[in-house]
């Protein structure tokens, strides 16, 4: 397991809770994950990656964020990462309209909050395997 390259997860979120139980469910399956609950935090994490001449594999997404919407930031996204790794919306949002709108802009899957922690996992090897 030693040459096994653990997948790079980025969750945005801005909620502390949300965030370290994603943090935990992702780790045991031996994921790194980086976590962010702004757009400035976005920003850092992603630049520290390409310095590092790395990248993430895929991110978690919600879309109500104070300041800038999940929307606005997957947009912003696309510009700051070439290719951008398969999205995954997770989110409390369970309007159908929302759903469609994200995955007409290009979203991998829509979660909706609380989700269980398998599906996560399921879905993030999920889009893994499209990527």
């Amino acid at each position: 397991m030693k040459n096994a390259k653990k997948l790079q997860i980025l969750v945005i979120d801005d909620e502390e809770d949300t965030l370290e139980l994603i943090r935990l469910v992702l780790k045991q399956k031996r994921y790194n994950v980086t976590t962010a609950k702004t757009w400035v935090e976005v920003v850092e994490c992603t630049r520290g990656k390409l310095l590092a001449n790395e990248k993430y594999d895929a991110i978690i997404l919600d879309l109500m964020l104070p300041g800038r919407s999940g929307f606005e930031i997957y947009k912003d996204l696309l510009a700051l990462m070439d290719p951008l790794p398969p999205v995954i919306v997770l989110s409390a949002i369970t309007d159908i309209r929302t759903q469609i709108k994200a995955r007409e802009m290009g979203v991998a899957k829509y979660l909706t909050k609380p989700t269980q922690s398998a599906k996560l996992i399921d879905t993030i090897k999920e889009v893994m395997g499209k990527s």
